[in-house]
């Protein structure tokens, strides 16, 4: 009887912390996070300010957001990653690194706004994001594999990996201090430039 009301309880709690992170998305999109409050998010989710607060505040309820989609889209791609070991052109392999960041783009892209918000605070690191950190791990990784698949040894192969991805955070980090579409165009085409630039390098050379 007693595990089951824990299992109950647990339960409870689960459900009102997804209502209250859909209450949060929903009007951060809405309205902007800025005009959002926590009353507001308390309302929507028919939950009291505190319930809202023992969740989190704002600033860690929209990490949270961003966290989770983040982590349901690499679970999806871990379960359709193959193995695959057959060489890649300095082109596909081109190809192939940017699809990987694809799916955040995009995400970032579907609400510049809420965006850069979230940007701004993983660069102030007021909030830490675990899943941001898993999923440089995953990231390098990944790159990591494919510039070998392009012929680079495994010493460059996984330089050149964290190369991509500190350009990938600079993308990140401009996107978090500047809002103008020019400069989010201009700083995506120097993180492509980037991504060419690592596969196209000898195995000897550039940035040994």
């Amino acid at each position: 009887m007693f595990s089951e009301q824990v299992h109950s309880r647990a339960q409870k709690r689960t459900k009102t912390r997804a209502r209250v992170l859909a209450a949060a998305e929903q009007l951060f999109r809405d309205q902007g996070f800025d005009a959002t409050t926590i009353r507001d998010i308390a309302a929507l989710a028919q939950v009291s300010t505190g319930t809202v607060m023992a969740v989190g505040d704002k600033e860690s309820l929209l990490v949270t957001v961003y966290d989770e989609w983040i982590s349901a889209v690499h679970r999806e791609r871990q379960s359709d990653l193959i193995d695959d070991a057959s060489p890649l052109s300095a082109a596909d392999a081109s190809h192939a690194i940017l699809s990987l960041f694809t799916p955040f783009v995009r995400h970032f892209a579907r609400d510049p706004g809420l965006s850069r918000a979230y940007a701004a605070i993983i660069v102030s690191g007021r909030v830490e994001s675990q899943i941001f950190k898993q999923l440089r791990h995953a990231l390098v990784t990944e790159i990591e594999a494919t510039l070998v698949r392009a012929g680079l040894v495994h010493e460059r192969a996984e330089r050149g990996a964290y190369v991509i991805y500190f350009g990938y955070l600079g993308l990140l980090m401009s996107a978090g201090a500047d809002d103008s579409d020019s400069a989010a165009a201009s700083d995506f085409e120097h993180f492509l430039d980037i991504i060419n630039f690592v596969t196209t390098s000898p195995n000897q050379g550039e940035f040994s």
